[in-house]
């Protein structure tokens, strides 16, 4: 028998051990970073209906028709390859608040084009999990020496919203 395969989310485990029981639906990301990394995952693995349960309600995608952003979702993830996520640095928020942010650099190739990018990532908590609510991001060119440096404190305040889930 074949050994499991590597988690996309880069976290050193194996995806049934890591990111597959939240894609399941067996539990819920125990925090902000937990869910980043298995949103990724869900890029690469294209698991779109998880990319659509874990937006926040006050996500502008979730104002849209489900099965669009779904068709959208499934093209995004099945042309594009994920590699590696590396994250840079997170918020240990309070527990009372219900938000917290983390800093990552997304390994991201479209037909061998580098499409990867460097996003500021906002997360709420919206009482059954952790949700995806918004980022800021740039690509690595726009990052004043190597991404993996950067910290929540150093991410240029120049970042564009993004748009994407």
């Amino acid at each position: 028998m074949p050994p499991a395969p590597p988690c996309p989310c880069s976290s050193g485990l194996r995806y049934r051990e890591c990111c597959a029981r939240y894609h399941r639906g067996q539990a819920e990301a125990p925090d902000a970073e937990a869910l980043m990394r298995s949103r990724y995952s869900a890029f690469a693995l294209r698991e779109v209906e998880y990319l659509w349960r874990t937006l926040h309600p006050q996500h502008p995608d979730r104002a849209r028709p489900k099965e669009e952003l779904l068709r959208e979702l499934r093209a995004v993830a099945s042309g594009h390859k994920y590699p590696r996520l590396h994250v840079l640095d997170r918020s240990l928020p309070p527990e009372t608040t219900g938000r917290a942010q983390v800093l990552f650099y997304a390994r991201v190739f479209e037909t061998g084009k580098d499409r990867s990018f460097v996003e500021r990532s906002e997360f709420r908590h919206d009482g059954t999990g952790w949700r995806y609510l918004s980022g800021d991001s740039l690509p690595p060119s726009a990052v004043p020496g190597p991404p993996e440096s950067l910290t929540l404190a150093t991410f240029p305040s120049g970042a564009v919203t993004s748009p994407e889930s």
